[in-house]
């Protein structure tokens, strides 16, 4: 029988070609969407999951509790940690403490081969580990052994694409490589093995690992006076024994606080709470927006999720629309196999069959699909999703449950609609739609329009937010600005002799030195507090250490005092620079700012040393818009001690500046790279997953808009077809086609304007809540449904006069000649 419906099923199939393409494109765009964004998913779900021992891995993280009651996370820990964990707790197995270089984002790689010539570049993302990394976390090496490879200081592992750089196909075993900067100071490591790249699937996404004993980090865990409350730089990762339940062992760690920490923490003035967090659940714990990498938001998944969903429910809801649309094509041959003998459970099974034969035509062209358009998806998402993953057996599984759903979901209102016609009424061409079937096919294109409406407005707030933060003032100047980076203490040394070499061109206003700059991780800070006051009521305040022309390269704004300047370099000597955010911090006027004094405590010498206010700058943003504004400030450095040079360039053409700068930097420093930046491409970096956020709701809205006016259009179709009659009629007592098509197109603009105002409340909650991870954001105006609105109604407005149109300049006699 099942044979016998599929057989009847492929022949309706051919026999309505045009109705069939239509249905299995709308289908298999509908699945195509919900499969690349399924992929997106599982990919995200995914982190950390292949790790050997991924059930027993944990970051161990803490709660910093200030005496005011505010609580800061913080994925990291002091140094030691590691072994005393290892000690105190025989559920521990393994630890491994994981550094980032905080001080640069790149660093200088050299292969210095007798008798070739030296390579070099900067190279980005290098992690110093314990020698115990890889006793911990899961790497597939090529070559060498992972037990081992770390036990030496000296020794680099490298992921496979940067040993192809430096060795090209060669073995890259054994090989000598010069570390530059404070990676690893200038000094020779060997490399000890080469691993394929995990950064697809894993929060740890580094190029290279180093020895946490190398580099200005193995000389900093040397020092003596390490404690239990500062040096909080560290990520430490637990691997358990098998079987410890992690709640049991979180109940141990505050006694560990109490037993290691409780006096550096009351010297200090807070307090700290340690917990433990599953690494599978790390790239997920958006909690902490960058624990080693940036996580993810579930919130963001579970709209996509909802995108992917919805997208193919529309697709679905095509399908049912355009199976009633010809319906009565469909009746007769209803009404005679009734006549026959046909029961509904049969008619059932056949428009079942019908709709799952289209369905898995429509999945075949949905991996086609797929597979066309993955490059493109991964452009958009900023993924790397490989063809292969298609071919996992539970991918697979997958997508053919999938396409059954599909199949059920889309075929079942026809099915049991059309299986339930009166043979008779049929036979003579006399069957009625029930006011329900009308009211649901209706209200399931309100459905539709619901959601195209809800993206096309999630595209104008999206799209209105991301030009507010484009074009929104940062409190400096941010366009032609070039940073170039200093990755070696000769280029420090340079710093000076490079800057007066730029300033000879006249393109070239003004050049300074700085430790960081606004848009990029800016690690440092201190806690002070008011003379008077204890040190229980400090607050952190950021800190940077730039040069004397630095705030007027940036043309910060002055609100009192001064800035640095060559004039008063003893302006080193305990004296700040703060923005507006540090006096409200203290509750400090404007006018009582100059010579107020911030102490803190140096844990070096154990002794209370004061700051002294000279200068207040106005609030700038030198971080991203999602955040708030907090306290700065700046210290000045006369040593040639930089992170990075800004020039500020008097041009809009500002790559024309650039072989200038890098014939003066090539004539002072030979043997390094010359590599370069613009200060606003780094700040508009920060927002790139909104980017991708954005670029993703965009093209699916338009996906969901043109799968929406294929109901549409099948509904139109549907309604004139069953009108004909009465359209007949009225065009033969003088009706003219303006005031046909008027009629048939204002049943569905109804229904547009019901979807707008199911819509607006709905979409005006859930942007609303996207706006709130923004500390600085747009409002939602009434323009932007009303322009969402319009725009439904145009679409709506375009498909259905098509059919309009069409049933108007029909010869009346045509329509009535059955009568």
């Amino acid at each position: 029988m099942i044979k016998n419906y599929l057989k009847i099923a492929w022949r309706n199939v051919l026999k309505s070609k045009l109705f069939s393409t239509i249905n299995v494109f709308g289908l298999s765009v509908g699945m195509t969407c919900c499969m690349l964004l399924l992929l997106y998913v599982l990919s995200e779900v995914s982190f950390d999951k292949h790790q050997q021992y991924a059930n027993d891995l944990y970051l161990l993280r803490s709660e910093n509790v200030q005496p005011n009651g505010e609580k800061m996370d913080n994925p990291r820990g002091p140094a030691p940690y590691a072994l005393t964990v290892k000690a105190e707790f025989l559920e521990v197995v393994q630890v491994t403490r994981l550094w980032q270089n905080f001080m640069e984002d790149k660093t200088l790689l050299k292969v210095e081969e007798a008798g070739k010539t030296v390579k070099s570049f900067y190279e980005m993302k290098g992690t110093h580990v314990d020698s115990t990394f890889f006793d911990v976390f899961t790497y597939k090496f090529i070559e060498g052994n992972p037990k081992t490879a770390l036990n030496d200081p000296h020794a680099i592992v490298l992921c496979e694409d940067v040993a192809h750089k430096l060795f090209g196909n060669e073995s890259a075993l054994n090989k000598n490589i010069r570390i530059g900067g404070k990676t690893g100071n200038n000094e020779v490591f060997t490399v000890t093995g080469v691993y394929k790249d995990e950064s697809a699937r894993s929060h740890i996404d580094a190029r290279f690992f180093v020895s946490l004993k190398a580099g200005w980090v193995g000389e900093y865990l040397q020092q003596s006076n390490l404690d239990f409350t500062s040096n909080n730089m560290f990520y430490h990762y637990l691997r358990l024994q098998p079987g410890t339940d992690p709640n049991k062992f979180s109940k141990k760690l505050p006694a560990f606080i109490e037993k290691y920490a409780r006096k550096d923490l009351k010297a200090a003035g807070f307090d700290k709470k340690l917990a433990l967090l599953p690494v599978k659940d790390i790239h997920l714990f958006n909690k902490i927006d960058r624990i080693v990498t940036s996580t993810t938001s579930t919130t963001y998944l579970y709209v996509l999720a909802s995108i992917a969903i919805f997208t193919l429910l529309i697709a679905c809801i095509n399908f049912m629309n355009l199976a009633t649309a010809r319906s009565a094509k469909r009746a007769a041959e209803v009404g005679m196999r009734k006549v026959m003998g046909a029961g509904k459970g049969g008619l059932i099974g056949q428009f079942l069959g019908e709709s799952m034969v289209l369905t898995f035509i429509a999945l075949i062209a949905a991996v086609g699909f797929v597979i066309l358009f993955l490059p493109v998806f991964n452009q958009l998402a900023d993924k790397t999703l490989d063809f292969s993953t298609l071919f996992e057996p539970k991918i697979v599984l997958a997508f053919i449950a999938l396409a059954i759903i599909t199949g059920l979901l889309s075929g079942s209102y026809p099915a049991f609609y059309l299986s339930v016609y009166n043979p008779l009424d049929v036979i003579k061409g006399k069957f009625v739609n029930s006011v329900s079937a009308t009211a649901l096919r209706r209200g399931l294109v309100v459905f539709q329009f619901v959601i195209s409406i809800g993206l096309v407005v999630a595209t104008i707030v999206i799209q209105g937010q991301m030009k507010f933060m484009q074009e929104q003032p940062l409190g400096f100047t941010k366009d032609q600005q070039i940073v170039i980076p200093f990755r070696s203490d000769r280029a420090r040394q340079a710093y000076a002799s490079l800057r007066n070499e730029l300033l000879q061109d006249s393109r070239i206003t003004s050049a300074a030195g700085t430790s960081y700059y606004p848009g990029i991780l800016n690690p440092s800070d201190m806690s002070v507090y008011l003379p008077g006051q204890s040190v229980n009521e400090d607050r952190l305040i950021k800190t940077n250490w730039v040069s004397p022309e630095f705030m007027k390269t940036m043309n910060f704004e002055l609100k009192a005092g001064r800035m640095f300047s060559n004039e008063f370099p003893g302006d080193t000597s305990m004296r700040i620079v703060v923005n507006e955010a540090t006096l409200r911090k203290f509750g400090v006027p404007m006018e009582k700012a100059i010579g107020q004094k911030l102490n803190f405590d140096d844990r070096y010498d154990h002794t209370t040393k004061a700051l002294e206010i000279v200068g207040v700058v106005k609030d700038f943003h030198f971080q991203d818009l999602h955040q708030a504004i907090e306290p700065y400030a700046f210290f000045l450095n006369l040593d040639p001690g930089h992170n990075y040079i800004i020039a500020h360039v008097n041009t809009k053409e500002v790559s024309s500046v650039l072989p200038f700068i890098e014939s003066k930097w090539k004539s002072l420093i030979p043997d390094e790279p010359f590599t370069y930046s613009f200060l606003d491409e780094d700040f508009q970096r920060n927002y790139a997953s909104d980017a991708r956020t954005s670029r993703i709701v965009n093209s699916f809205t338009v996906i969901s808009i043109l799968i929406s006016c294929l109901g549409l259009f099948g509904l139109a179709a549907f309604a004139a077809q069953q009108r004909i009659k009465e359209i007949g009629v009225r065009k033969v007592l003088g009706a003219s086609v303006g005031s046909i098509v008027t009629l048939l197109s204002g049943d569905f603009v109804k229904l547009v304007i019901i979807s707008i105002v199911i819509a607006t409340p709905l979409t005006w909650y859930v942007m609303d809540q996207w706006l709130q991870d923004f500390a600085y954001k747009i409002s939602i105006q009434w323009w932007m449904f009303v322009l969402a609105g319009l725009l439904a109604v145009i679409i709506a407005l375009l498909t259905v006069s098509t059919q309009a149109v069409k049933a108007a300049v029909t010869n009346p006699v045509k329509s009535l000649k059955s009568e």
